[in-house]
């Protein structure tokens, strides 16, 4: 019973995030995504990290494209790919290697699967909504969460300011990050 509130909470917070988003104009999502990617460059965990996980955004999400085309040439920047249901890894080489994925579609990079995960100095965690507890709620679909739980990499959720909550609703299944950073905050170590 309690599993299924958590399943319904989530469901609300989800919707109300999605109203938020829409209602952002590109302007400001960029003006926020930029103020979010310099914290992230300012991080020590991101200046020492030699292998980073980002992602692609999409749809809305806090844009990480000019991160990662400014720091492929001296970083090793990894990129999720989905097959199945499993997140695997895959190195960045440019956006002409990339393939529309199976799931939303969300450009993928071509190649091998990278399978030294614990060589991952940093993660760049995307989120539907992350609460001061360093908790995030995804999309519901459990990728990141399977796939966290199998590395100890630095943890950095990124987000708006309006998908930071006091509190969301969180399972024991849900991976807790070491920081959240909106633009206006850093939360955690």
């Amino acid at each position: 019973m309690k599993a299924d509130i958590i399943q319904e909470e989530k469901k609300s917070c989800r919707r109300q995030v999605s109203a938020m988003k829409a209602a952002m104009s590109d302007e400001s999502r960029m003006e926020a995504s930029v103020r979010i990617m310099h914290r992230i460059e300012t991080l020590p965990q991101f200046c020492t990290a030699e292998i980073i996980l980002a992602y692609w955004s999409f749809g809305g999400e806090v844009h990480t494209h000019d991160l990662i085309r400014k720091w492929a040439g001296s970083k090793r920047i990894m990129l999720p790919s989905v097959n199945g249901d499993e997140m695997v890894i895959k190195q960045y080489e440019g956006e002409r290697r990339m393939t529309a994925g199976d799931l939303y579609g969300i450009p993928e990079p071509e190649g091998t699967v990278f399978t030294a995960l614990e060589k991952i100095d940093l993660i760049v965690v995307p989120g539907i909504a992350f609460d001061r507890n360093r908790n995030r709620m995804g999309r519901g679909k459990a990728y990141y969460d399977r796939f966290l739980t199998g590395t100890n990499a630095h943890k950095a959720g990124i987000c708006f300011n309006f998908q930071l909550f006091d509190r969301i609703p969180a399972d024991s299944n849900d991976v807790r990050m070491d920081m959240v950073i909106t633009e206006s905050e850093l939360i955690g170590v």
